[in-house]
């Protein structure tokens, strides 16, 4: 599998010789917290891969892909796992997510770093679109997925983002927990009969909002089903204590 890259390079499967493709990377210099699903609140760093396979309009981190609002070889740099390993594991910190984008685009260059990461007694959590599967060598002890198909409510055709043979992998893997997006009561009747459809567990949702004042409102509007339906709730706390600002 090949992903044309804008940068004239490209993400092959099966490369392990390239560098990864970094958009940020925090939590040392500065620390902050996992700011969303089941570890939210726990101190975390945060490796940040550049490049994804959908364009969702309400997209937070375009800076990863929307190449006609932003430039890719200033908003990313190629890294090696020697780099990012001797940059996590110069923190205590326990906990270290890698995102994106969608950061199983890169994922069998991922391997090595996870080994290593565990190696050193870290934990590792990816946050995943949930449209490809991981490979074996992801799917070990240490490893957590948080798994978050992207609803049309999104701005993202489900026809590209609700993938049932990916999903069903990370059913299969028992490491994977599923948090959605959402920001109506129509939004939850969606999430219902996905979850139905494709046995989607243990589930999170997650209120859209970019700002302290929205996330308050959202979560206002969609608590009460949520609770009724027996649903993990999840906040965003980075939004709430930093106010969205990258690298935190």
């Amino acid at each position: 599998m090949t992903t044309p890259d804008p940068d004239g390079s490209s993400l092959t499967e099966g490369d392990t010789t390239r560098r990864l493709i970094v958009a940020e990377r925090f939590g040392v210099e500065v620390p902050t917290f996992q700011g969303e699903g089941p570890s939210c609140g726990h101190p975390a760093l945060f490796i940040r891969l550049s490049r994804c396979n959908l364009t969702c309009t309400r997209c937070d981190t375009k800076y990863t892909w929307d190449w006609s609002r932003f430039d890719p070889r200033k908003e990313s740099t190629k890294q090696t796992v020697a780099d990012l390993v001797a940059w996590a594991t110069s923190s205590p910190v326990e906990l270290v997510v890698i995102t994106g984008g969608e950061p199983l685009l890169q994922q069998a260059r991922l391997v090595p770093l996870v080994e290593q990461l565990l190696a050193a007694g870290k934990r590792v959590e990816f946050e995943t679109n949930g449209t490809i599967a991981p490979v074996p060598g992801l799917v070990v002890d240490g490893v957590r997925f948080n798994v978050s198909p992207k609803l049309s409510s999104f701005g993202m055709d489900e026809a590209k983002s609700v993938v049932p043979a990916a999903l069903e992998a990370f059913v299969t893997s028992g490491r994977a927990a599923f948090k959605f997006v959402a920001s109506s009561a129509a939004d939850l009747d969606r999430i219902s009969e996905l979850t139905d459809t494709h046995r989607l567990a243990p589930l999170w949702v997650m209120p859209e909002g970019t700002t302290a004042e929205a996330i308050t409102a959202t979560t206002r509007v969609l608590a009460d089903t949520v609770a009724a339906r027996r649903w993990h709730f999840t906040t965003r706390l980075h939004v709430l204590a930093f106010a969205d600002a990258r690298g935190r």
